[in-house]
């Protein structure tokens, strides 16, 4: 579908109608919530902020430099500088047998530790 594009342009949507589509539409958006800072929104913010969410939920760099096709992790560890981890809260549960452990698992909640034969899991909020 890109090879349809003209190749003189850096940018694949620089002068389509998908970036026309798109600036109108962020602009309507902008003026219906009274919202300038929609008008900055890029295709290429999308990005930045799938890749900071994946970080933020998986805690694993590796992961994200996978999923953004980075060779380098230079390149990668931008993305990190905009998770804040400071006000990182939990719901904590306890499992007592393996159908809660199961239970939990399947809720997305980690294994945290084991203390007197229960088991600790938490997930963020």
């Amino acid at each position: 579908m890109l090879n349809c594009f003209p190749r003189e342009k850096d940018a694949p949507f620089a002068c389509s109608h998908f970036s026309r589509y798109f600036r109108s539409q962020r602009a309507s958006v902008a003026n219906k919530l009274k919202n300038d800072r929609i008008r900055k929104i890029h295709f290429h913010t999308f990005r930045h902020w799938k890749a900071t969410m994946e970080y933020a939920k998986t805690k694993d760099i590796l992961h994200v430099m996978k999923l953004l096709g980075h060779k380098n992790i230079k390149n990668t560890l931008i993305y990190t500088q905009l998770v804040d981890f400071g006000d990182e809260e939990f719901i904590c549960k306890v499992a007592e047998n393996i159908k809660e452990a199961k239970e939990l698992i399947e809720g997305s909640y980690e294994y945290v530790t084991e203390m007197d034969h229960i088991k600790l899991f938490r997930k963020r909020k």
